[in-house]
């Protein structure tokens, strides 16, 4: 590139650190980045950056995909980009901003571990043998029971539990929303284990359903804390968080009921392609019965 550009490369790096207080980190960021373009433009013989063009823009970001970049890196790179022409366009050096509408590849979409049905079992038939370990069964079970957040879990009241109507009411979840949800027969029989001890511990104001042992609402880091304590007293090797009882709740019941809409309202998502990612589990699980079970799906060997 022309001197020139170069020089606005490093007064734009200036202004940034000075003016702007940005960190030594973001700087050094932000350099790299632009260098890679500045790079891109010496070999398509690009000698201004009024020169470049959204083509431009989106060539480089797709090579430097294949150079096995990924959708956050290309998006911080964009990022860059879309502010040093802001500062061009200040500048009055450019006239567009050729970075602006300019998208990164989307990241791959992971589906969320679950366990399987007899790892669940496992783990909630591994027998409690404390008060501590009877509440913490109860909290296991509610969570598979009911496909219950770990926020929602803390969060719920004495009151917003009906065992006898065997339901419960998430106030307020995530998007605002309450939402009754069904308690299932064993998470039942837990809670009410529970109970007279809770009732014996509990702070007279406190009005939490799942307390510590000094009578006050458990933490959810407390709950994650006593899960791993449970995973490993109860000798599981597979690592479980409270989310997985979640995923494994929403798994199970799409295989069973394959009733999308009804796992929808369940797990309280507002939209229905978050819990079409459970469909790709689904179908994971089905590809993975055929593959064992179908006498023409084990691939011939090759000659």
């Amino acid at each position: 590139m022309h001197s020139d550009a170069r020089q606005w490369l490093d007064d734009f790096l200036r202004e940034l650190e000075v003016e702007r207080r940005a960190s030594r980190h973001t700087v050094s960021s932000y350099r790299r980045d632009l260098e890679q373009l500045a790079g891109f433009c010496d070999e398509k013989s690009l000698q201004q950056w009024s020169d470049v063009g959204q083509p431009h823009i989106r060539a480089h970001i797709a090579a430097r995909h294949r150079q096995g970049l990924g959708s956050k890196s290309l998006q911080r790179e964009l990022s860059a980009l879309r502010s040093f022409y802001q500062f061009l366009l200040k500048k009055r050096l450019v006239q567009i901003n050729p970075a602006e509408h300019v998208k990164a590849p989307k990241q791959p979409r992971k589906l969320p571990k679950t366990l399987d049905v007899d790892q669940v079992t496992g783990l909630l038939e591994a027998g409690a043998h404390s008060d501590l370990e009877l509440r913490d069964l109860a909290m296991f079970e509610l969570f598979y029971s009911s496909g219950l957040r770990l926020s929602e879990l803390v969060a719920l009241n004495l009151t917003d539990v009906d065992l006898d109507d065997q339901s419960l009411i998430v106030k307020s979840g995530k998007g605002g929303k309450d939402r009754v949800l069904p308690i299932g027969g064993k998470a039942i029989s837990a809670i009410r284990n529970w109970l007279p001890i809770r009732n014996n511990t509990a702070d007279i104001e406190e009005k939490a359903l799942f307390i510590s042992v000094k009578g006050f609402r458990l933490g959810a880091r407390s709950v994650q804390l006593r899960l791993e304590r449970w995973r490993v007293a109860k000798g599981i090797a597979e690592p479980i968080h409270p989310h997985m009882l979640r995923h494994s709740f929403a798994s199970h019941l799409l295989e069973s009921s394959h009733d999308l809409r009804a796992v929808q309202e369940l797990l309280g998502h507002s939209n229905i392609g978050t819990t079409q990612i459970y469909t790709h589990l689904d179908f994971q699980h089905l590809a993975e019965i055929y593959d064992q079970t179908h006498p023409r799906a084990k691939k011939t060997p090759a000659p």
